[in-house]
């Protein structure tokens, strides 16, 4: 395994999901989160420092175990370069998104919307990451 292609890869995935949630969540559908009922905590506690740091911290190294499996399983992705880190983004996808958000509707009350929205943005999300992985990530 490259430790420091692992680690460049996720401060990069990382640095793209942010501004993806950002210019997502914060900006374009942030009406998704004004759909009933409201379970969100108020807008000031979200932003509090502690809650940003905690959610960076989490972010990256989530991003960093995401290029770790990469590497681990590297050589049983198929394709190359970019197939490859898009391969992987859809299996992710569909192994942790889809089915953890999926039945999210079935035990909390959250707008089916949201779900939805939540599926499609990690699509996007883990293809954006797969590519990041597939140009960066290589084994010598």
């Amino acid at each position: 395994m490259n430790t420091i292609r692992i680690l460049i890869s996720g401060f990069v995935m990382w640095l793209v999901g942010t501004v993806f949630g950002l210019l997502t969540c914060g900006w374009l559908f942030n009406w998704v989160y004004l759909l009933p009922p409201n379970i969100w905590k108020d807008p000031a506690v979200m932003m509090s420092t502690g809650n940003i740091i905690g959610a960076n911290l989490t972010g990256l190294v989530a991003a960093i175990i995401f290029a770790s499996v990469y590497a681990l399983l590297y050589k049983g992705i198929p394709g190359d370069g970019i197939k490859k880190g898009m391969t992987y983004g859809i299996l992710v996808w569909l192994l942790g998104a889809v089915s953890g958000i999926a039945t999210m509707p079935f035990y909390m009350t959250i707008a089916t919307t949201v779900v939805v929205y939540w599926i499609l943005q990690a699509l996007v999300l883990n293809l954006i990451n797969g590519v990041i992985l597939g140009i960066i990530y290589k084994e010598d």
